[in-house]
């Protein structure tokens, strides 16, 4: 349990501290964000605001949990390192996507073709290494179960092993892009993609130390509600390390934004919830934990199906966040307010989470 306060801990001082000196750094390189010119207007004065700031998001994060193993003494333990390789991986995909907006100083970066292999592969890495690496008690951090609060009956090795390992990557990396374009869909005000994540990150604390402490593999006499999580301690760890990161960042990213996260942070966060999510077998709970994620995806997806088919559109601008500018909100009401119904998502993933239990 100290590792859960020492990693989120120094993943917030690493972050508070070090997000100004890497403005100073991309001030100095003159890496500032490039403003899409359909956009609301009233964000053309963000341009030359630094970007990729998601460098530090990974960077503390990545110390932070270091800190925390070394301060407990605590080895490393695969479903960790996977969470943390997923984020990293995405993060890199990111920051090339970034890096290539800021040189050629325009609003798209990698083409999505390139996107979507970088993704692509990162998740299949990830997905492969998730059926690997049994412990003692033979649990491998994912399973070909698809899984809500715990895994369900429905197993994609229906078929055999190795067709349950085939579904099981392509629905894992269904999870990774659905969730980082959904983060980075959010990630259109100051503050906003930053706050929901602290919020979302640490609710899947709670969910890691719960599931620790009603462990089948450490409880001497497991019940049918015990959880069959291979590291949920370990899961924690990395969840309160995001979760102290994005504090960190955000007393920074906050409006007005001094950096802004980029694709660098918002795949990254994106990818170490899908990566969460996988392995502490609670991959349908999660559209309910990070429901707001969910919720601007659909506004999306609503706006671009309907103009198709009529040439119309629900919205003054998605995603739903512009729509509200447009509509006259202010931007700080519109996060604030966005918060409060992220945190409303939160709550109601977190009671379902601890309802079942009970039920159980």
């Amino acid at each position: 349990m100290r590792a859960v306060l020492i990693s989120g801990g120094l993943a917030m001082v690493i972050a508070l501290l070090g997000t100004p000196l890497f403005i100073r750094y991309l001030v100095h390189k003159q890496y500032g964000q490039f403003i899409r010119q359909d956009g609301p207007t009233a964000h053309f004065t963000k341009r030359g605001t630094p970007t990729m700031g998601g460098v530090v998001i990974i960077g503390a994060t990545l110390l932070g949990w270091v800190g925390g193993l070394i301060a407990t003494g605590t080895p490393p333990r695969a479903s960790a390192v996977l969470v943390l390789f997923l984020m990293t991986g995405l993060g890199v995909v990111g920051f090339l996507d970034d890096f290539i907006k800021i040189s050629r100083q325009r609003s798209l970066g990698l083409s999505a073709r390139w996107k979507i292999a970088g993704q692509g592969v990162v998740g299949i890495a990830f997905a492969v290494a998730a059926l690997q690496f049994p412990n003692d008690k033979f649990r491998t951090p994912a399973s070909t179960h698809i899984s809500f609060i715990r895994d369900t009956n429905l197993d994609l090795a229906f078929w055999g092993v190795t067709v349950g390992t085939i579904l099981f990557v392509v629905w894992a990396n269904f999870l990774i892009t659905a969730w980082s374009n959904a983060v980075n869909l959010t990630d259109g005000l100051d503050g906003l993609a930053t706050g929901v994540s602290l919020i979302v990150f640490g609710a899947y604390v709670i969910v890691g130390v719960w599931q620790f402490n009603q462990s089948c593999q450490l409880l001497p006499s497991a019940g049918p509600s015990c959880y069959e999580t291979r590291d949920p301690l370990d899961l924690a760890v990395v969840a309160a390390a995001i979760t102290g990161a994005c504090f960190g960042f955000l007393w920074w990213n906050a409006s007005p934004a001094k950096i802004f996260m980029g694709d660098t942070g918002s795949l990254a966060l994106g990818g170490a919830l899908a990566g969460l999510s996988i392995l502490s077998r609670t991959e349908i709970l999660a559209a309910i934990i990070g429901g707001l994620f969910v919720v601007i995806v659909l506004s999306d997806v609503i706006q671009i199906g309907f103009f198709k088919l009529t040439g119309k559109r629900v919205f003054k601008m998605a995603p739903l966040h512009h729509h509200f500018e447009l509509s006259g909100w202010g931007e700080v009401t519109i996060v604030i307010r966005f918060w409060i119904i992220a945190g409303l998502f939160v709550a109601l993933g977190v009671g379902i989470f601890y309802a079942e239990w009970v039920a159980g």
